[in-house]
């Protein structure tokens, strides 16, 4: 062992906070599934392996990535001051993302997608919903790593950025939802997007998985540009959700402009909203994902 550690370049510390860190993360995927279960009154083994309720099974699917990508951002690895800082460090990261991850489903569920009773669809199995479902815990958390990657330090100041941060970009989801609803509206003789999902349409929750992911990726991107400072909190907050909005227009156009390339002769309302073609909802998923992805890094 030693030998070993003295080719790949590690010390035995590294080693441990390595150890930490896996160790309260696997604890804490682990739990994600109980309180899951907890959270939609149901016993978790029995939707998974004796009804098969595959639409729970997406939905938790997403919620325990979303935990991962959170916990990505609360590790400090060999910055932290003692193993025991590491401890209390990734723990309380940790478990403070699972709740705001919880907490940001009830907020999809009560104002983003109001009129539709996300848990109990869930539970019937209807797939869309779970896929839905999924994506807005991923986008969640792609905003909460941002935070967390964003603060400095383990204290009260840190704890309430990374909480704005959160309402910045539930503000932001919601409103991404509405103007894609209107846009469906307009499109399709003012059916309603929410119906749509709620029948089942599996396509439109494909293509709505990959507009609230990137636009998560095009909030984060603020991260790169405003600089962590408790004295400055609510300025830094107001340029998050400024560049946000600026971000999300951005990628928007961008993926107008990328769709019309990728996918020229094909009519996207006649497709995806009209024949539910999954697979080129599935390709605008891919671009929307993709024009965000590059934009970040171009901004990092």
């Amino acid at each position: 062992m030693e030998n070993l550690i003295e080719i790949t370049g590690l010390n035995q510390d590294l080693l441990i906070f390595l150890a930490i860190d896996l160790t309260i993360a696997i604890v804490l995927l682990g739990a994600m599934r109980f309180v899951s279960g907890l959270s939609a009154g149901v016993n978790t083994q029995e939707e998974l392996a004796q009804k098969d309720n595959f639409a729970f099974g997406i939905s938790l699917a997403g919620s325990i990535a979303a935990l991962g990508i959170v916990l990505t951002g609360a590790i400090t690895g060999e910055t932290a001051s003692s193993f025991m800082m590491e401890v209390v460090g990734m723990l309380s990261y940790g478990l403070y993302g699972l709740i705001l991850i919880k907490v940001g489903r009830v907020i999809h569920d009560k104002i983003a997608l109001q009129q539709i009773d996300k848990t109990a669809l869930i539970k019937e199995k209807n797939l869309t919903i779970g896929l839905v479902d999924a994506a807005g815990a991923i986008a969640t958390a792609i905003i909460i790593r941002a935070v967390l990657l964003w603060v400095d330090g383990l204290d009260l100041n840190t704890f309430i950025a990374i909480t704005s941060g959160f309402v910045v970009a539930q503000t932001m989801l919601v409103l991404v939802t509405r103007i894609k609803e209107k846009q469906y509206a307009k499109n399709n003789q003012q059916d309603s997007l929410q119906e749509a999902l709620a029948n089942g349409q599996l396509a439109l929750a494909v293509r709505y998985s990959g507009q609230v992911i990137s636009t998560a990726l095009a909030v984060s991107a603020a991260s790169h540009f405003l600089t962590y400072s408790p004295e400055t909190l609510a300025i830094n907050l107001l340029g998050w959700l400024v560049f946000g909005i600026i971000m999300t227009i951005l990628v928007a156009i961008l993926t107008a402009i990328a769709k019309r390339i990728v996918l020229t002769g094909i009519n996207l309302v006649e497709e995806v909203d009209q024949q539910h073609n999954v697979g080129v909802a599935s390709i605008e998923m891919a671009i929307s994902i993709s024009i965000a992805l590059i934009l970040t890094a171009l901004m990092a």
